[in-house]
């Protein structure tokens, strides 16, 4: 059975349908039933659930209001973007770098170093963070708590990736423009900018998608290195709810504030990201 015709002329199926329908169904109830928690008083959201929500009412917007109020979700939404931004761009752009030289140039261990950058993903950040405290403590650097320290370790976590899934992408890009450009005298630092970083840029635009998400989400590195006064909205929220469960109906309020800005980056970068995921999938 089919319904209707894809761009290539395949036909549609109507399973193929019917299971995508089911599966967006099964993904956004939970986002569903949070967002009207989140609207919910706190008695009502503990005397039923979610769905009962439509006839027995305990409608309310002050979570909304007292989340501002108690947590500062308002600094901590700005200190947020001041990790979120640099955390992004710094990885991003030393990646470029790197996964060019990787790619288009020569030069002693380039594959032994490759394998090491690949390798060092396998391992857990969280073995790390010991000597991280030692060393971007008081006893180190002294950084720790600033949003330097952060920036720095989003940059150490990140790039691996990066480096990884730039390098990808851009061996599957056309090595002759790169010969032509140096046959007329081009170096490889205006080669990197004129040619490769245009044509790269679907796969960097996706990675600082994926990025930005993962800093912005991030809780366990913002919690440990910055201090209260310019932590991120993240660990505000985890911090408004209390050992008991009190503050869990403000918890689903702050969480709809904090995904505004991750989802204007998504939606805003969606058709880079999907064409960064599949370039290079179908050979021509």
């Amino acid at each position: 059975m089919s319904a209707g015709r894809l761009k290539d002329g395949r036909q549609r199926s109507v399973v193929s349908m019917v299971t995508m329908f089911l599966l967006a169904v099964l993904w956004t109830l939970p986002t569903l039933g949070l967002l009207i928690t989140s609207f919910r008083t706190r008695d009502a959201a503990a005397t039923s659930g979610w769905w009962a929500a439509l006839w027995e009412g305990g409608w309310t917007t002050e979570n909304y209001a007292r989340v501002f109020e108690q947590a500062d979700l308002g600094n901590a939404f700005l200190n947020g973007i001041a990790v979120a931004v640099p955390a992004t761009i710094i990885p991003i752009m030393f990646a470029a770098f790197a996964a060019y030289a990787f790619t288009f140039m020569d030069f002693k261990g380039k594959d032994v170093l490759f394998i090491i950058i690949v390798a060092v993903m396998v391992v857990p950040i969280q073995v790390a963070f010991q000597p991280l405290l030692d060393l971007l403590g008081p006893r180190g650097l002294g950084i720790s708590g600033q949003y330097l320290a952060v920036w720095l370790l989003h940059t150490g976590f990140g790039m691996p990736l990066a480096i990884y899934v730039l390098r990808n992408y851009m061996a599957s890009l056309p090595y002759s423009v790169v010969e032509s450009a140096r046959i007329d005298g081009c170096s490889n630092f205006q080669i990197f900018w004129k040619l490769i970083a245009p044509m790269a840029m679907p796969a960097m635009a996706a990675f600082a998608t994926l990025q930005f998400l993962w800093v912005w989400n991030d809780l366990l590195i913002a919690k440990l290195f910055l201090s209260n006064d310019n932590t991120t909205v993240i660990v505000k929220l985890q911090q408004l709810l209390g050992t008991q469960g009190q503050g869990a109906e403000l918890l689903t309020a702050g969480a709809f504030i904090s995904m505004v800005l991750p989802m204007i980056v998504f939606f805003t970068l969606q058709n880079f990201l999907v064409r960064g995921m599949t370039s290079g999938a179908v050979k021509g």
